[in-house]
């Protein structure tokens, strides 16, 4: 009997376990390779995906290369972080553990691309026959670590923490009166909802894409608190707290993705009813988690407490 080889998500999924289990080796095809776990987010499903990819070293830069083996097309995680340039790298340390860190990708450009290329090639001739494989140009993406050494910088995340929470918290409102709206009209005897299933289906969409952006601006942000506790560490309290408010926050996340795919498949009254109830509990922690954030994060980012911007 021919042995049934994995598909390459269940093989991916391998490769990511043993990476975290063993401090950054795995065994099989990538036995002895440099490998990281990079995290982006989808570009069309908004959800986070992790790949483990080659990487190199380059300073205090980390290079990867998104060569897809040759293939014609470039892969997934890169088309991800052109859209979305924030990631999340995990990789093994000395000691055997597996370090995790917000970063920012930046394709290198011409002459730049080239020499890095180049390099690669020499550090591991696959990668001369990939680019020989395919018309396209391999891209060379390098990874730079959240600096937050740099008091502008530091503003400028601020202020981008500011404005994802108040877009978050919009979509949230909007998100709620749309549930509101399904269900007055549900409950009319003759209600277009009772003769039109697919707007379930809709408001499952756009609920799903909102549980979906938030859950990668928390795995964003868990990745960054570990520098934050370097750089910052009268935060190491606060950061705990929010870690914990995360845990929370993907334990609603969860629930309300349960009664999604029931609402995705039929409309029905009791699991909108049901999905009114958890996001108004979302909305409450979300609003506590904010709030928290905001009073302790962005004194130390910008100086003040953000109350005039939010």
């Amino acid at each position: 009997m021919t042995e049934q080889r994995p598909s390459p998500a269940a093989f991916n999924q391998q490769v990511i376990e043993e990476f975290r289990t063993n401090g950054g080796k795995v065994g099989g095809m990538f036995a002895g390779a440099p490998l990281v776990l990079l995290t982006t987010t989808g570009a069309r499903s908004g959800r986070a995906r992790t790949n483990p990819v080659v990487y190199a070293r380059d300073g205090a830069r980390v290079l990867v290369f998104a060569s897809n083996a040759g293939g014609p097309r470039h892969p997934d995680w890169y088309r991800n972080l052109i859209a979305d340039p924030r990631v999340t790298v995990e990789i093994g340390t000395e000691d055997g553990g597996v370090e995790t860190y917000a970063a920012t990708a930046v394709p290198a450009d011409g002459e730049e691309r080239d020499r890095l290329y180049q390099a690669q090639c020499e550090r591991d001739p696959a990668f001369s026959a990939y680019q020989a494989g395919t018309t396209r140009v391999i891209p060379v993406v390098a990874l730079n670590r959240l600096d937050l050494s740099d008091p502008e910088r530091n503003r400028a995340l601020g202020a981008f923490l500011l404005r994802v929470h108040g877009e978050l918290r919009g979509e949230l409102a909007t998100l709620r009166q749309d549930v509101d709206d399904y269900l007055a009209r549900s409950a009319e005897p003759h209600g277009p909802v009772r003769a039109e299933p697919s707007l379930g289906r809709q408001l499952a969409t756009h609920c799903l894409t909102f549980c979906n952006a938030l859950h990668s601006h928390h795995i964003s942000e868990d990745s960054a608190f570990t520098d934050f506790e370097k750089h910052f560490p009268g935060l190491a309290p606060a950061i705990a707290q929010l870690r914990e408010e995360h845990r929370t926050v993907a334990t609603v996340l969860a629930g309300i993705e349960t009664l999604l795919e029931t609402l995705a498949s039929r409309s029905a009254a009791g699991e909108t009813e049901a999905l009114r109830t958890e996001l108004a509990r979302l909305a409450d922690d979300l609003e506590a988690h904010f709030d928290h954030e905001e009073r302790h994060l962005l004194p130390t980012l910008t100086g003040h407490d953000g109350s005039a911007d939010a």
